[in-house]
Formats: structure tokens, C-alpha cells, sequence
């Protein structure tokens, strides 16, 4: 077994910071993202993503308070996570002002899965710290992490593949809708893609 580590507790800190602005982005871009879209099941899908965002928040809220940390310290990279949530956001309701319904959906769905990006990879790094760092503060991260973990990996995985299948279909070539990851219940990278690499036989057998 791999030893235990101390850890750059300012550091995790700014981590933590960055990963409860992450989740009020994300609120705010699943409140957006749900005024764009058009595709029944990916609508349904969001809707239980932004309850779970909610959650999130909350999760890592108690944490904070867990670990003695304001929740509203500023610093610099936590701006930073604010105006990229606040730039998808916009990005999102200019597409729904000069572009299509279907145009709308795709940036949506690509916003989304921007947003989820960066926290799939908070969350990670959260798991990461709490199985390998040595510290009074890993027991909380890795209660937090192991409540979040699967959830975090549907809305990145699941969307990715819907934004792609919508692509696709906007194309004008067959989709899979919904997707394979969605049809598969992925919740791993390995998973998404060996989804991906099935939706050629997942489309044969629909025709």
C-alpha cells in the first residue's frame, strides 16, 4: 500500500474554494442549460443534475464547516471559477437570442459538460487527497467525495454523450438518443468509452 503523504493544506484549501464555486457555477448553468433544451430525456437528466449540484453545494458546506473555513473567502483562482461560470452562462444566452432552438441545445449541452469538466476534476482531486494524504482533514473529503463521486461522473459522461449524439443528429447522419452512455449507465472514463465504441451496433440493431 502506497504511503500516506502530507499535504499543502493552503493549497487544498484553494482547491476547496474553487470546487464550492464550481458547484454555484454549475447551478447556474443547469438553471440556464434548462431554458435551451429541447430533448426530452436529456431535460430529464438535467433537472436531476441541478437537484444534485444543489446537493453538492450542500455536501461541501458541511465540510467547510467541518474544517473551520469560510465560506465566502475570496482569492484568485476562485474568481476565476466565477467568471468562467458566469462567461458559459452568457454564452448560453446569446445562443438562445441569435441562434436556433437546436443550435441553443448544442451550446447548452456543450456548457454543460465545460462546466462539469472542472468539477469532475475537483472532485477528483478531492478523492485523490483524501486517499493519499496524511492529515486530520482527509477523513471529511473523503466522506464528501465518496456521496459525490458517481453522481459527478453521470453529468460529465452522460452529457458528453448527448452533446455528441445531438451534433450528430443535427448533422443530418443517425443518432443514438439517448445515448449509450446514458443507455449503459457509464461512470467511469473506460466506460464512456467503450460506450462511445458500441453506438455503430447500439444504431444497427434500432433499424
Amino acid at each position: 500500500m502506497m504511503e500516506k503523504k502530507s499535504y499543502d493544506k493552503k493549497q487544498l484549501h484553494e482547491l476547496l474554494y474553487q470546487a464550492l464555486e464550481t458547484e454555484r457555477g454549475g447551478i447556474k448553468i443547469y438553471e440556464t442549460a434548462l431554458t435551451c433544451v429541447q430533448n426530452k430525456d436529456l431535460k430529464g437528466e438535467w433537472e436531476e443534475y441541478l437537484e444534485q449540484t444543489r446537493t453538492h453545494e450542500q455536501i461541501l458546506l458541511k465540510v467547510f464547516k467541518e474544517l473551520g473555513l469560510k465560506p465566502e473567502t475570496a482569492s484568485p483562482g476562485r474568481d476565476v471559477v466565477a467568471h468562467i461560470g458566469d462567461s458559459l452562462v452568457s454564452a448560453m444566452t446569446m445562443a438562445k437570442a441569435h441562434g436556433s432552438a437546436p443550435a441553443a441545445q448544442l451550446v447548452a449541452a456543450e456548457c454543460v459538460v465545460l462546466g462539469e469538466t472542472k468539477d469532475h476534476q475537483n472532485w477528483e482531486l478531492i478523492g485523490h487527497l483524501a486517499k493519499h494524504g496524511q492529515g486530520e482533514e482527509t477523513s471529511a473529503l473523503k466522506t464528501a467525495y465518496d456521496l459525490v463521486e458517481k453522481e459527478e461522473d453521470h453529468h460529465l459522461y452522460h452529457t458528453k454523450g448527448f452533446a455528441r449524439e445531438l451534433w450528430i443528429e443535427s448533422l443530418g447522419l443517425p443518432a443514438v438518443l439517448p445515448p449509450p452512455e446514458e443507455v449503459k449507465t457509464v461512470e467511469s472514463a473506460i466506460g464512456a468509452a467503450r460506450a462511445e465504441s458500441q453506438r455503430d451496433d447500439m444504431l444497427t440493431s434500432k433499424h
